[in-house]
């Protein structure tokens, strides 16, 4: 007889999405055993709850160690992972939202200051009022008895609200370092080309050794895992807008569709196939 317990647990990930409500997509996994995530970021700002066990969780050069009731909040652009102890079981669920809904949102609110999104200082929180409201959200977005205007109403008081909760952070450069800058929105600018590490410091005007310890300081990963972010990243976008997921890998500037999966499972513990059903 097998021993009870999170063995009976779904170790698939579980994915949300309504095209009435573009600015806000959902993620959940009941065991996350399996869950295994290389360092990445997205361009979305992420929020999330521990729902069961506990974790790590790596947030640029930082490693905390999260379990049940911890919220987890992650600003577009920053680097990080969120991965199982050993074989112990956890689950977690994740608020994935659009950067310029959101900044719209902060300004209406009188929370940002300036034209763009205003960062977060609070990459980690464990207050039970927010844990609570997170996952309440969660559950009215999945709710199929509610309308869509109640569901972005509610998604929208959520977040204007949200700033009461947490701090804005404060620059961590006050001299951003242009090159590094220049070197990262290159490989932005140009992630489905087949790129050299020699186009990468051509743009940026520095060697290859100073740029590769250099922008892994800053980004908290090397150029070439920055590139493949990236791509996964378009890959998402193009998935979610139905297109085919062979048509995906060679849009996005993979070799194939089998190197377009392995990047998938390592950012997204999920199948391209599984993310766009």
């Amino acid at each position: 007889m097998k021993p009870s317990g999170a063995q009976h647990f779904d170790q698939a990930p579980r994915f949300w999405r309504n095209a009435a409500l573009p600015f806000i997509e959902a993620r959940a996994i009941a065991d996350g055993r399996k869950a295994c995530y290389a360092r990445h970021s997205h361009q979305q700002f992420s929020l999330g709850t521990i729902t069961a066990g506990q974790s790590t969780y790596v947030h640029e050069h930082r490693t905390f160690h999260v379990s049940t009731g911890s919220v987890v909040l992650i600003n577009p652009g920053v680097v990080h992972a969120c991965n199982p102890i050993a074989d112990q079981p956890w689950s977690y669920r994740m608020l994935y939202v659009d950067t310029p809904w959101l900044t719209a949102l902060q300004q209406q609110a009188g929370f940002s200051q300036g034209p763009g999104f205003q960062p977060y200082s609070t990459p980690l929180s464990n207050d039970p009022q927010l844990f609570a409201r997170v996952n309440q959200l969660y559950a009215v977005l999945l709710d199929e008895q509610l309308s869509s205007l109640a569901k972005q109403q509610q998604a929208a008081d959520f977040f204007r609200t949200l700033h009461q909760h947490l701090e804005p952070t404060r620059p961590l450069l006050p001299e951003p370092r242009h090159k590094l800058e220049r070197a990262a929105d290159y490989i932005r600018d140009n992630c489905t080309r087949a790129l050299k590490m020699h186009d990468i410091c051509q743009a940026a005007e520095l060697s290859a050794s100073y740029l590769n310890r250099a922008f892994k300081q800053q980004y908290g990963m090397t150029p070439h895992a920055f590139l493949v972010n990236q791509r996964v990243q378009l890959a998402c976008l193009r998935l979610r807008q139905g297109a085919a997921i062979a048509e995906v890998a060679a849009e996005a500037g993979f070799a194939d569709q089998a190197h377009l999966q392995r990047a998938f499972k390592q950012h997204l513990s999920a199948t391209p196939g599984q993310y766009r059903a």
